[in-house]
């Protein structure tokens, strides 16, 4: 991933619980870092709470370059390179300092639960994405 300046950027604090026995972040943690991510990129980006919206997650894929250890903090770059009709793919940096601890990407469909089925992404959030990051 190209990191520049219009990606959004997050900070998250390592904490003790997320650490294994090797002494590094256990791998399911990526996918707990990466959804505090989404959620501030949702509230600051979107104007929205991922638990006011319903959605799902259809696809995460993690590639682990580097061990994150205990006190760390690491940043994560985020970047919605794809908005589909009802999707939102990501991509996202995992980075403490100048080193890439992960790269990640997620793909994030809009969803009815009642109506059981994908529903479009909203027009606002389009346009809040493409201003953001200046697509």
């Amino acid at each position: 991933m190209d990191i520049n300046a219009d990606m959004y950027t997050t900070s998250i604090e390592v904490r003790f619980r997320d650490i294994d026995s090797f002494g590094h972040v256990n791998n399911a943690v990526y996918a707990t870092y990466l959804e505090q991510a989404r959620a501030d990129y949702f509230r600051e980006v979107l104007g929205v709470g991922l638990t006011e919206i319903e959605t799902v997650i259809a696809a995460l894929e993690v590639e682990f370059k580097q061990p994150i250890r205990l006190k760390q903090r690491i940043e994560v770059h985020i970047a919605p390179p794809e908005v589909g009709e009802s999707s939102l793919r990501m991509e996202y940096e995992l980075k403490d300092g100048e080193t890439v601890a992960a790269t990640a990407s997620t793909v994030q469909v809009m969803y009815d639960l009642d109506a059981d089925r994908p529903v479009s992404v909203p027009s606002e959030w389009r346009e809040a994405i493409s201003q953001y990051h200046q697509t």
